[in-house]
């Protein structure tokens, strides 16, 4: 299972079932859960935890230095979960002490070619990533986001759950759950109503949600009377309630 040109360290933990593939360099203070695979010529640094059943593409570096000059080598952390699919030149950098400490990608994400994930990044779960989107740092992706080919978002963003970045997007504030956000500076375009069906959303739900996004997004109203009307709404849609939620807690100010 392990190629005899891997160089693995022998502070490096690796369980039962992993294999490495020619070429691959795996550091001290790495921890490699059951039937993970690594790919040709991978790279994984520590502290990073790497959980079970992922398959990890050549090429991948994994658990480098935070690309950020306040930081002088510090033990910061990646954190990875199960049944990640993570493709190839993709680059994951370990947290800062100034933002946690740490960069924790979620399970059963699909993480495809040259895409980037930098300090202190979140990632949930059930999360695509499509080549080349590009997170900076501090930014939280919540479960189900979608990122279109070459998307950027700018450090400090929050998307939430089940929203859809489009294809080449650039993201420089906060992105409502379940709304679709387009075009070269993002602007909201509707909600995501279909990656919503595919998961199950009955018709009652998207409705709720749809009613959400005009009030917030379509009314012309101000923020601070759009979150009245959403107030009104959640007592009867938890999916309301959630983007009311995630609208209070904005800091770095809603995509509208």
């Amino acid at each position: 299972m392990i190629h005899p040109s891997a160089l693995i360290d022998p502070k490096a933990r690796l369980d039962e079932g992993v294999s490495v593939g020619p070429f691959a360099v795996i550091g001290p203070d790495v921890e490699i859960g059951a039937g993970t695979r690594i790919g040709p010529y991978c790279q994984i640094q520590g502290p990073t935890r790497i959980g079970r059943d992922n398959v990890i593409h050549g090429h991948a570096s994994l658990g480098g230095e935070p690309q950020d000059k306040k930081h002088k080598g510090e033990p910061t952390r990646l954190e990875i979960g199960d049944r990640n699919t993570i493709f190839e030149f993709t680059t994951f950098s370990r947290g800062t002490v100034d933002g946690g400490g740490l960069t924790r990608i979620g399970s059963d994400n699909w993480i495809m070619a040259y895409v980037h994930v930098a300090h202190d990044c979140l990632v949930g779960s059930h999360c695509i990533l499509a080549n080349n989107a590009t997170l900076a740092g501090h930014v939280v992706l919540e479960d189900w986001v979608i990122l279109g080919g070459f998307a950027g978002i700018h450090q400090f963003c929050r998307i939430g759950a089940h929203a859809f970045i489009g294809m080449g997007s650039l993201v420089n504030a906060d992105v409502a759950p379940f709304v679709i956000v387009a075009d070269k500076y993002a602007v909201p375009r509707g909600i995501n109503a279909e990656g919503l069906k595919r998961r199950g959303f009955g018709a009652e739900r998207i409705a709720a949600i749809k009613r959400a996004y005009r009030a917030v997004f379509m009314s012309g109203a101000p923020l601070a009377e759009a979150k009245a009307q959403l107030a009104e709404a959640a007592e009867g849609s938890e999916d309301v309630a959630r983007m009311l939620a995630f609208i209070e807690k904005s800091e770095r100010g809603l995509l509208r």
